[in-house]
């Protein structure tokens, strides 16, 4: 050997069996491809991690475990997004959260104000419609002005499709505190549930959602007009609940396409 030393003697001296030091891995018949499928979704989706990643292979087809896709990633120099720093919430003295827990879907729904700029440094204003259970987000509404009455007309739309939610989150707003709009959440049976002023951890939901929609989407475009931003948030939108794998629902996206399996006889198909 080249350091004077029988490979014997070494491998006795360090307890090391000699072969596995002789071991040379086999790359795998799919390395090639897998590893041009990790590439292509992660620069598809720059902000997702390796678990998201996995997810999305699993639902693409691939049968393979986290751990390889970790390994690839990691060989690939690739790297997991920054997580959010972690918000603590208001508890009572008893131990009880102040914060109702949502129990089913429509029971409660968070809204809340993010602001943008096109290009020209003029103002968006996008409402953000969550339900908090489901974490299907209902809407996204972009216009340069976003008054108590458009309020209502986003929120009608939004219960006409999906139903009337029991309770619906906010902060102390003006478009959110508006006389017209309690008179017509009460009209429809809904409830308000106002935080505490300062405490943006009380609507933690549509706050974490907030995060991901600056962080995967609004930090990377430049908006020349209101209708392009209209056009790609609500295909961001689509997309956040169909396509992208959600860590709370066990990587799965709040309402996945369905499909009809290939496997269906054609006049089945045609019935369904």
């Amino acid at each position: 050997m080249s350091l004077g030393h029988a490979e014997r003697r070494i491998c006795r001296a360090l307890h090391l069996s000699r072969s596995s030091v002789r071991y040379a891995a086999q790359p795998r018949a799919d390395e090639a491809p897998l590893t041009g499928a990790i590439i292509e979704l992660a620069s598809q989706y720059g902000r997702y991690g390796y678990r998201r990643i996995h997810a999305m292979l699993e639902a693409q087809g691939w049968e393979l475990s986290r751990s390889r896709v970790e390994r690839i990633w990691k060989l690939e120099g690739l790297k997991v997004p920054v997580k959010q720093p972690k918000r603590g919430r208001l508890w009572l003295a008893d131990g009880s959260c102040i914060r109702m827990r949502p129990e089913y879907a429509n029971h409660v729904w968070s809204w809340d104000f993010v602001m943008e700029r096109t290009h020209d440094g003029r103002v968006l204003k996008i409402l953000v419609l969550i339900d908090e259970f489901t974490r299907r987000c209902l809407a996204l509404h972009v216009a340069r002005q976003i008054r108590s009455n458009d309020v209502i007309d986003i929120l009608a739309e939004a219960m006409v499709t999906y139903g009337v939610p029991a309770y619906l989150r906010s902060d102390n707003g003006p478009e959110m505190v508006a006389k017209n709009l309690r008179r017509w959440l009460a009209s429809v049976g809904s409830k308000t549930l106002y935080i505490e002023p300062g405490s943006p951890w009380e609507n933690g939901y549509c706050e974490s959602f907030n995060g991901k929609f600056r962080d995967e989407l609004l930090n990377g475009e430049i908006f020349y007009t209101l209708r392009e931003a209209q056009v790609i948030i609500e295909r961001w939108r689509h997309q956040y609940n169909t396509v992208r794998p959600h860590s709370s629902l066990k990587y799965r996206p709040p309402a996945p396409q369905a499909t009809l399996p290939a496997t269906i006889p054609a006049p089945l198909r045609l019935a369904a």
